[in-house]
C-alpha cells in the first residue's frame, strides 16, 4: 500500500491540532513549520479537509485551523478519504465490484482482503490515538509482528 506525501502531511498536521488547545485557531504556517510541511502544499490539504467538514478554519489576524469534530471523532480512513476516495481501488473501481474470469477469478476476492485489512487498521485508529501514543491494540499487535518492520 503507498501512503502519498499528500496523506502523510495531512495526518500529521491534524495531529499538531489535536495536540494544541482547539478553542484557539492555529495558523496555517506554525503548522506546517512545527511538522516540517510546505506551506502551500499545506494550504491546499487544509482546504481540502475543509471542504470535508474535518477541520474548520477561521480567517484575520487571530486566523487559522482547528479540528471540526472532536480528535477521536476523526479516524485515519476518514482522513485518507477525505483526500483521496476509497481506502481500495483497482482501476478506479472499488474492489467489491470486480470479477475477473477463469483461473484470476479469486484476485477479486484479494483486493478485497486487501480493503478490509486496510480498514482494519485504519478505521480503528483516531488522531486522538496517535497524539496519545495509545494505538488500538489489534495495531499494536501487527507491530509486534518481526514481519512487519522487513523492508520488503
Amino acid at each position: 500500500m503507498r501512503i502519498s506525501a499528500k496523506v502523510d502531511y495531512a495526518v500529521r498536521a491534524l495531529c499538531e491540532l489535536a495536540a494544541r488547545d482547539a478553542g484557539h485557531p492555529t495558523p496555517t504556517d506554525e503548522l506546517a513549520s512545527a511538522q516540517q510541511i510546505p506551506v502551500n502544499f499545506l494550504k491546499n490539504i487544509l482546504g481540502e479537509l475543509r471542504a470535508a467538514g474535518i477541520v474548520s478554519t477561521q480567517r484575520g489576524r487571530v486566523g487559522g485551523s482547528t479540528l471540526a469534530r472532536p480528535a477521536d471523532a476523526i479516524s485515519v480512513a476518514d482522513v485518507i478519504r477525505a483526500l483521496e476516495g476509497p481506502l481500495a481501488a483497482v482501476h478506479g473501481q472499488r474492489p467489491g465490484q470486480l470479477e475477473y474470469p477463469g483461473s484470476a477469478a479469486a484476485v477479486a476476492d484479494l483486493w478485497v482482503a486487501v480493503r478490509a485489512a486496510a480498514r482494519s487498521v485504519l478505521e480503528h485508529v483516531t488522531l486522538a490515538d496517535l497524539v496519545a501514543g495509545q494505538l488500538d491494540p489489534s495495531v499494536r499487535a501487527l507491530l509486534a509482528d518481526p514481519e512487519a518492520w522487513r523492508p520488503h
